[in-house]
């Protein structure tokens, strides 16, 4: 019986774990401790994060908390409330539903696949900044945030599989009740 529990204990666990790194990054982020304007913008390590678990395990990082994450950080750092939430959550259901696909594919060509689609993200973003005529930063700075969270994404998955020991399911892979992974 307890057998039974395991996949659906684990599955929520991983939310959970997701959910406090996601609080405890925006956390961090929300923090004031370096107060001098940088020409370098950093990663934006809450998608990679999300990228990283929804390509090894869609079912840890369900849909309505990839959207909450996000709608919480649009409200908290000021952004188009819902806007890069549903462009993520777009996004990361557009990977999710190739996850077996990507399976078999290696880290370099995973890679390849996320940068296309984090630039088509920050793309349609722009895009509908643009129409909507709401302000917006500077493009060079959009172009380097956006080359550093895809520069940072192997790190991210690295970090995952060492900390969190999340990796790909294998081919034929099955749970304790025998569904495929």
């Amino acid at each position: 019986m307890a057998e039974a529990r395991q996949p659906a204990t684990g599955r929520w666990r991983y939310a959970a774990l997701f959910l406090g790194l996601a609080v405890l990054w925006l956390f961090v982020r929300l923090l004031p401790l370096n107060t001098a304007p940088t020409n370098w913008p950093g990663p934006d390590l809450m998608l990679c994060l999300t990228l990283a678990w929804v390509l090894r395990r869609p079912d840890y990082v369900p849909a309505l908390l990839v959207a909450a994450v996000f709608l919480i950080e649009d409200f908290l750092l000021m952004r188009p409330p819902g806007l890069w939430a549903l462009i993520v959550l777009l996004g990361t259901e557009f990977l999710r539903a190739r996850h077996v696909q990507m399976r078999e594919l290696g880290l370099f060509t995973e890679w390849l696949v996320v940068a296309v689609v984090i630039t088509a993200m920050v793309l349609v973003n722009r895009l509908v900044l643009v129409v909507t005529v709401v302000p917006q930063s500077d493009l060079g700075l959009v172009a380097l945030h956006m080359m550093a969270t895809i520069l940072a994404y192997p790190l991210v998955v690295g970090l995952c599989f060492v900390a969190f020991r999340l990796r790909k399911p294998t081919t034929g892979e099955v749970d304790s009740r025998g569904r495929r992974l």
